[in-house]
């Protein structure tokens, strides 16, 4: 009995239905060749057809082979909200319903579906090409019932593959159905309160990667660019409670990025030429959305990316909140500041004076207290997170060593990435309703 990926992007389902299964995936199935040839890279044994779904007969596929799990992750684009209010793609909606041809010819014993969440309010478009909202989830309706005629038993939840051991907070729909008399079962989660800690997006970041000064750039960033980039630095740095504060070391190596401020510091030092301190955070490039702190899961990593890493460096001040005139308009500090007056100018236009800012200044001022110890933030960097880092969000430790040296840009990996699966919850889902046990009493 094999395994099918019917629409196979980068392998993120793919290794989830191997992780569970413990053997490879039959055969795997995409028009892309791009997204192909990196699959072939990580799934070596498994038999790759690079057609559209619909050109595939699946009688001749499966070759006489009874199939035992069948996967599909139909394009999500054209149902996702993401893509705004613009017309869609009929032709892009419907793929989904190859699904029902492979049921229809093979009958899978197993189905797995996934999309994101909006695909539950599929229905028919208007003439404007947008969705009908008065008809919205009328053709899931009929594309469920369309498998209960075949005789599948149909059930379908919302899954955050961060419960599940991903560093990333992705949530989508997935649909499972089955034709074996069996109970569809899902996965209980692994990871949140009460269980194993959550993932954090620090252990995503490779810090050896240099972080420009967004003051020092030949084109200055957007005024929207820069409100985020305050706004983040207001919520997750200057008025948090904890801010995610790691240490520096002149070679750019973290010290114990894994744990948040006040575990790694020891007395507060100042940035001296060998190490300095770093208030980080994750901003994001996105309507109506800022960032989040890195002790959070990375939000869900989509085809064109919207993260960047953003870090203020901080410096100490000479004496202490009780020691030194903390009015004084240019404070003595320990090493030299590069951008003190861009700072303060950023915090000033998009921020205004913070509750915590006015504690201690009569205007926003960047202060950050460590360990009771008063910093202030001389300059920010930004850059935009690296494939393996999103890589790793997405896969997590499953993103050692998987080759995506088949997309020749950045731009094609990280579709790559942002298109595929978090193993872990394609892991979770397929070992709760395929177990090794399941195998056993079907073989035989």
């Amino acid at each position: 009995m094999i395994a099918i990926d019917l629409f196979a992007g980068g392998g993120g389902a793919s290794l989830g239905i191997e992780l569970a299964l413990g053997r490879d995936v039959d055969l795997a199935i995409n028009h892309d060749a791009v997204a192909l040839a990196a699959h072939r890279a990580n799934h070596p044994r498994t038999r790759h057809l690079e057609a559209s779904v619909w050109d595939v007969k699946p009688q001749e596929a499966v070759e006489g082979r009874a199939v035992d799990v069948l996967w599909a992750s139909p394009d999500c684009t054209h149902f996702s909200v993401a893509k705004g209010d613009v017309p869609r793609c009929s032709g892009k909606r419907s793929l989904a319903w190859a699904v029902h041809r492979w049921a229809k010819a093979v009958r899978p014993r197993v189905l797995f579906i996934e999309n994101v969440r909006e695909f539950q309010g599929w229905g028919p478009l208007g003439k404007d090409g947008r969705p009908d909202k008065r008809r919205a989830g009328k053709t899931f309706a009929a594309w469920v019932g369309a498998l209960e005629r075949l005789g599948y038993a149909v059930e379908w939840r919302v899954l955050d593959a961060s419960a599940f051991g991903a560093p990333t907070r992705r949530r989508r729909l997935f649909i499972v159905a089955r034709c074996d008399g069996q109970p569809i079962r899902w996965p209980a989660p692994t990871h949140g309160p009460g269980l194993l800690p959550l993932r954090t997006a620090a252990e995503c970041i490779d810090w050896s990667i240099p972080c420009p000064s967004i003051f020092e750039r030949k084109r200055p960033l957007a005024a929207k660019t820069m409100w985020r980039i305050a706004e983040s630095l207001r919520r997750f740095v200057l008025e948090s409670p904890s801010p995610y504060i790691v240490e520096m070391s002149h070679s750019n190596a973290p010290r114990d990025l894994a744990q948040p401020l006040g575990t790694i510091i020891a007395g507060g030092s100042g940035c001296n030429g060998k190490h300095a301190l770093v208030g980080a955070f994750l901003a994001k490039h996105f309507g109506g959305v800022v960032g989040h702190s890195l002790d959070e899961r990375v939000a869900t990593v989509t085809a064109r990316d919207h993260h960047s890493l953003a870090a203020a460096s901080l410096v100490k001040l000479r004496g202490d909140c009780n020691g030194s005139d903390l009015r004084d308009p240019a404070p003595t500090i320990t090493a030299r500041g590069t951008h003190i007056a861009e700072v303060r100018a950023l915090l000033a236009a998009h921020c205004g004076p913070t509750p915590r800012a006015r504690t201690l200044f009569d205007a926003p001022r960047g202060m950050v207290m460590v360990r009771g110890v008063p910093h202030e933030i001389v300059d920010l960097g930004m850059r935009m997170l690296e494939p393996h880092e999103l890589l790793l969000a997405q896969f997590g430790e499953h993103a050692d060593g998987y080759d995506l040296s088949a997309a020749s840009t950045k731009e094609a990996k990280v579709r790559l990435i942002g298109n595929s699966v978090a193993p872990h919850v394609a892991a979770a889902l397929v070992r709760a309703n395929v177990g090794s046990s399941e195998l056993a009493e079907a073989a035989s």
